[in-house]
């Protein structure tokens, strides 16, 4: 299997590569500038199941502010760079544990030595990105339009130079908008490389065509034994990210755990917003990675009980009320107002392994 034949890489006190689990990552939206926002929202991505945080650094006081942030939060931090070679070093001088970069943008090779250089000194890597919108002109002219061996190449001919320099810390992502495309990519590249890969279907779109093709990208890739870290990206709040992202790996079987919601697609005899509340179980179930369970939410009391039967436990609407069920026996009947806030409560007392 491509993954586990990959080099372990150190970021911050996680391994990836080799036989450690798949780690998820995601991106905070919040100016980086603004540490209090920024830990904030780290966090709250860290407390959902975020495994690695990459944050933009446009500017000096970004850069600056990883020193804050660094202290406030648990999980590694990860500097996305582009263009200046001084910010990738200012980062990486304030804290972050791995820096995302593109050598093809950053400059001479002057430029790319100066920022391998200091990575090197403090035992840094270098996540080498590559999207399919940033391809050199020489490569779009070899292939004659954007191909999945064009973007190989050109991850390869970045992963060299940094090589050429004398670091071997790396990571690769290589993304496309393009499922397919990225898909081929990572097959392509999956069998020319030992580093790590991040995996994820880049400018996915908003939660609906994002989720869809995210989906169906990562798991073309993931499902031949490709990828060590994932990114869903969304546009919206990052937290739908690793809601999906679990979903993902767990759908695979790559990751065991957390909680599986199961919801019935509504009808005429739905009498409660049943979608507003699986929505709001999906969210606050994501919190108890600890609980291997399956948990029902069913819009009506009619067949509520039976299709809940297989969940561990589960809950089901009705005029203004509903039912608390488990294994499809019914305990009790609720307002409609304490149903989720019940729910929660059960989780919390859930017997533990």
């Amino acid at each position: 299997m491509y993954r586990e034949n990959t080099k372990e890489i150190h970021i911050g006190d996680r391994v990836i590569g080799g036989k450690n689990p798949i780690l998820i990552q995601s991106m905070t939206n919040t100016k980086t500038e603004d540490v209090r926002a920024t830990v904030e929202q780290i966090n709250k991505l860290t407390e959902a199941g975020c495994e690695i945080i990459r944050c933009a650094v446009p500017t000096m006081e970004a850069a600056l502010a990883f020193k804050e942030i660094k202290k406030q939060i648990s999980i590694p931090l990860v500097a996305d760079i582009h263009f200046d070679y001084k910010l990738a070093i200012a980062a990486m001088e304030n804290g972050a544990d791995k820096i995302r970069i593109n050598p093809g943008n950053i400059g001479s090779i002057d430029k790319v030595k100066a920022v391998v250089d200091v990575a090197k000194e403090r035992n840094i890597p270098i996540r080498v990105g590559v999207n399919s919108g940033s391809l050199e002109k020489n490569i779009l002219e070899k292939y004659g339009k954007v191909t999945a061996e064009g973007i190989v190449e050109s991850a390869l001919d970045k992963v060299k130079l940094i090589e050429d320099l004398g670091y071997d810390n790396m990571v690769i992502s290589i993304k496309s908008s393009d499922v397919l495309m990225c898909a081929k990519a990572h097959e392509l590249i999956a069998k020319q490389t030992i580093y790590p890969l991040h995996v994820g279907i880049t400018e996915a779109g908003t939660l609906y065509s994002g989720n869809i093709k995210s989906a169906i990208g990562l798991g073309i890739i993931l499902g031949q034994g490709i990828g060590n870290t994932i990114r869903v990206s969304l546009t919206g709040d990052p937290l739908e990210e690793i809601k999906s992202a679990k979903l993902i790996l767990k759908t695979l079987g790559l990751r065991q755990g957390g909680i599986t919601v199961v919801s019935c697609p509504t009808c005429g005899r739905t009498k409660i917003d049943l979608i507003d509340l699986a929505n709001k179980v999906e969210t606050m179930v994501s919190k108890y990675d600890d609980l291997d369970i399956k948990v029902a939410v069913m819009g009506c009391v009619v067949n509520g009980p039976g299709e809940a039967r297989e969940a561990d436990i589960g809950i089901a609407g009705g005029v203004g009320e509903g039912l608390l069920i488990k294994h499809g026996e019914i305990i009790k009947k609720l307002p409609e107002a304490e149903l989720l806030c019940t729910l929660e409560e059960e989780l919390k007392n859930w017997p533990r392994a």
